[in-house]
């Protein structure tokens, strides 16, 4: 058995060196590249930075191949890797630097702060490549040697979203350990072909990362799972038979690509699911839709790596549950003193603690805080917990998010879960409110993403009362368009006990414009059903109420509702737009188009005609309608094939589109996407 993850990859490199390692895109390692690689990067950082066993080496950057590489350059030299954020702030990654004290940070983000010591790791990685495939590559010159297995490996700093990053400490040993609890949890192979569309700098995406290197099987990179386009494109490359992936991101992606979900994740032999509880109705529709993929859920911190784990798919009667201990785990349950408590039962729940070869050996630097966590060798985790007679564990929740209704304890995962069977619920979290009788001190408050803007609380309550207990049934329900979620996703109860302590209404209660801002997502795919006639002479209106430049109103609004006409210009856009380099796409099947031109002649007709754009859109979507904005005959417009289309609709031969909207009632509502904060300067 191999000790290490770097002796795995040197194993594979002699016995299958042609087999695909890591690939993202077009860049593709075999476990022959891969091995070179790694040792010319190993050699470059010994002899041009002099990186020792015991160094500490940062790295913030996108999960790409170069990030592989380097990471396992850096446990080649038996040094210490702190993977990054690479979405962290310059001050974030500052003051970890100084929490860390690193030799030097590897990025391939431009880092403005001097006090970061930084290197380029394109620059490194190039570098090595160079020194792979020259002519006198010696890949024994620097020979690998196994480190101590109690020396630290990794340090994994939480994302949590309270108090200071805690760096979790963990040994060779310890990975190795959780390698093998994943291997054997999840019955991975070396003919795995696995998508990996997660952070490398998270445990959840290392952790897979490191399993698939082990084993010998092949790791597709993929930096996020927001394009499903992105998703397919790898499926039809590389024949991905595995994924894995948060459980907030599965949710929305089964949303985006709606009836397309099936015969797109049909195709996956498994999926692994972790960094957030899955909620059962989710599981479910998989479990139906998907019934030939068999659907992993895994428990873990980075303090643990994987610990727990369920194979959904082989025990549906434990759906709820987070599955069984691997091996050599052992989980058990304390109560408020710290007695052990035999929790088998929801009324008998403790406090989870656990114990195994994969545990982090402490925090770094924080010997305080190590000493809480660790006590005679159990992990304290903060979730309350129960274990069944037959060994599945059963979450209620975080011991401080335990709703106490009266003396009552209720787990708000357990209404979470029955309110995701709920039809008219989409996503949902609950927290526990200040009881406004002042009798029973909390009550449980569900946060409501609606699957549509007509969500009917009694409805609601009536099927919630056939699954849960009175006390448990929520008493307030809050609408909002999306639920706070941290960087892997995780549900952000802090942030909603905030916004339900504040009262703020401009955050809870949004008035309907503001709503509808933040509301509107740009639809692509719609049902077959006809916007009637008044409505889109509604929409129009609202357009040209739009302010214009010196009041000039130059514009006009051309609608189409003719279906042929549609089809029409469907086919013949996209050979245009592909000759010209333009980029086209999202016109799938709308019932409506409206095209706003103006004329070229007036220097603020774009701005009149974007603003416009957005009012219609805004327009529509209050109603109901899902919208998209395609520009692409903005650059078209004179094009031989265009032009005398247009001229048949009556736009006039001085006018640019420059906004082409398509219209219908949705067939599914898009999540939404990521915003910049970093985008707003005050000058006071």
């Amino acid at each position: 058995m191999f000790q290490t993850i770097v002796e795995a990859v040197l194993g594979h490199a002699k016995n299958t060196p042609d087999k695909l390692a890591v690939c993202f895109k077009k860049q593709r390692l075999t476990y022959k590249e891969l091995a070179d690689m790694v040792r010319a990067f190993a050699q470059l950082l010994s002899e041009k930075k002099q990186v020792r066993s015991g160094d500490i080496i940062m790295i913030s950057a996108l999960s790409k191949p170069e990030y592989v590489v380097s990471y396992l350059a850096v446990q080649y030299l038996g040094a210490t890797v702190v993977p990054a954020d690479k979405a962290s702030t310059e001050d974030s990654l500052t003051r970890l630097c100084h929490i860390v004290e690193p030799k030097f940070i590897l990025t391939d983000s431009r880092l403005g702060d001097d006090s970061i010591p930084k290197q380029s790791l394109r620059a490194w990685y190039a570098e090595a490549e160079a020194l792979c495939t020259g002519e006198g590559f010696d890949p024994d010159k620097l020979p690998y040697r196994l480190p101590d297995m109690n020396s630290i490996s990794d340090v994994i700093f939480t994302t949590g979203t309270t108090g200071d990053p805690k760096g979790a400490m963990l040994s060779y040993s310890a990975i190795l350990a959780g390698t093998i609890n994943t291997r054997d949890g999840t019955d991975r192979h070396s003919g795995n072909i696995e998508l990996l569309p997660l952070p490398l700098n998270h445990s959840f995406g290392l952790r897979v990362m490191r399993t698939l290197l082990y084993i010998g099987a092949t790791v597709i990179l993929q930096n996020g799972f927001m394009f499903a386009k992105e998703l397919i494109t790898n499926l039809e490359e590389y024949g991905c038979t595995g994924i894995s992936a948060v459980s907030a991101s599965v949710e929305r992606l089964y949303q985006n690509l709606g009836d397309r979900f099936a015969e797109v994740f049909v195709q996956f032999k498994y999926m692994e699911i972790s960094a957030g509880s899955l909620s059962v109705g989710m599981k479910q529709k998989l479990l139906s839709v998907v019934p030939t993929m068999h659907l992993y859920n895994v428990w873990g911190s980075s303090e643990t790596g994987g610990a727990i784990f369920l194979d959904v798919t082989a025990h549906p009667e434990h759906i709820a549950s987070l599955g069984k201990p691997a091996n050599g785990v052992e989980v058990t349950m304390v109560d408020s003193e710290g007695n052990r408590a035999a929790a088998h039962t929801p009324e008998t729940a403790g406090r989870m603690i656990m114990k195994g070869d994969m545990q982090m050996q402490g925090y770094y630097k924080q010997p305080d805080i190590t000493a809480e966590t660790i006590v005679d060798g159990y992990l304290y985790t903060g979730d309350l917990a129960y274990i069944t007679e037959d060994g599945f564990v059963y979450m209620l929740g975080r011991a401080d998010d335990i709703i106490n209704v009266g003396g009552e304890k209720v787990s708000p995962i357990e209404v979470e879960n029955a309110a995701s069977l709920y039809e008219g619920i989409r996503d949902c979290a609950c927290v526990g409110g200040a009881d406004p009788e002042g009798i029973m001190g909390q009550v449980p408050v569900l946060f409501v993403v609606p699957e549509d803007t007509q969500f009917d609380e009694n409805a609601a309550t009536k099927f919630l009362s056939g699954k849960l207990e009175q006390y448990k049934l929520p008493k307030q329900y809050i609408q909002v368009d999306e639920l706070p979620r941290n960087r892997m996703k995780k549900i952000d109860r802090k942030k909603l006990k905030q916004m339900l302590e504040s009262g703020d209404k401009t955050t809870l209660e949004r008035n309907p414009v503001i709503s509808a801002i933040y509301g509107r997502r740009s639809v692509r795919d719609f049902i077959e059903r006809r916007i009637p006639r008044e409505l889109l002479e509604q929409l129009v209106e609202c357009g040209y109420q739009a302010p214009s430049g010196h009041n000039m109103q130059s514009w006009q609004f051309t609608v189409i509702t003719n279906q042929e006409e549609i089809k029409r210009i469907k086919e013949t856009i996209p050979p245009v737009a592909k000759r010209n380099n333009v980029y086209f796409y999202g016109l799938n099947n709308p019932d409506a188009i409206i095209m706003i031109s103006n004329d070229r002649r007036n220097p603020d007709g774009i701005q009149d005609s974007s603003c416009a754009a957005q009012n219609i859109m805004l327009a529509a979507h209050s109603y109901g309608l899902g919208s998209v904005w395609i520009n692409a005959l903005m650059k078209l417009c004179d094009e031989p094939e265009i032009r005398p289309m247009l001229d048949s609709y009556g736009v006039p031969k001085t006018h640019n589109v420059w906004a082409m909207i398509a219209l219908g009632y949705p067939a599914n509502r898009p999540s939404a996407l990521a915003k910049k904060t970093n985008v707003v300067k005050w000058v006071e």
